[in-house]
């Protein structure tokens, strides 16, 4: 039988619905933000455009678990548009035509659209091709997220159309701020021996 301490790390909201503490972390705003200081500290380009809310479409290449659905999350916040995510494993060019229906309805609102693909290395020239018109054309705000090197991984006409941003792997201050911040947000947090969090962050 689990623990109730071990049930605090499945525990729902406040409404009773489930949410992981992963979820529960994910930071709203580019201040709350852990990592990548080198594309997100003051003056450098990214973080210029996402504090202006001007958007561009863009490939976030790196190892997982660095922020990238989450930093495709803040950027489209940043410019109030519209956040429509694809896993490129799960979906076909049916489900892109479905967010390019999506995203002419909200533009013919006067609201932009970022469309995040999760995995975009795993779309074939097909897939890829079935979303490139509208990127072209503003329609959608292209935002693709990686593990692979995107000039071997994507064609070369959506490649032109996006700028990449290499995301590097968590330091270890970094892991050790996740780690509080977990502690942090469970109901009844225990008490981390002194050094164990960084060790854990090893």
């Amino acid at each position: 039988m689990a623990s109730a301490g071990s049930d605090d790390l499945f525990a729902g909201t406040a409404g009773g619905a489930y949410e992981p503490l992963a979820a529960r972390l994910r930071p709203e705003s580019l201040d709350a933000f852990v990592g990548q200081r080198h594309l997100l500290g003051a003056g450098k380009p990214l973080a210029t455009a996402l504090a202006r809310g001007q958007l561009h479409s863009m490939l976030f290449w790196g190892p997982p678990g660095v922020g990238k659905t989450t930093l495709a999350r803040l950027a489209a916040a940043a410019a109030d548009a519209q956040f429509l995510q694809l896993s490129a494993v799960l979906s076909g060019v049916k489900d892109i035509r479905g967010a390019v229906d999506a995203a002419l309805a909200a533009r013919a609102r006067g609201r932009d659209t970022v469309l995040f693909v999760d995995e975009v290395h795993r779309f074939n020239k097909a897939q890829q091709d079935a979303f490139l018109p509208y990127v072209e054309d503003g329609t959608l705000i292209f935002i693709g997220a990686t593990t692979e090197n995107p000039a071997f991984e994507l064609n070369s006409a959506l490649l032109s159309r996006a700028r990449v941003y290499k995301l590097r792997t968590l330091a270890q201050e970094e892991l050790e701020t996740l780690l509080e911040r977990g502690l942090a947000a469970l109901p009844d947090p225990p008490a981390a021996a002194p050094g164990a969090l960084a060790r854990i962050a090893e």
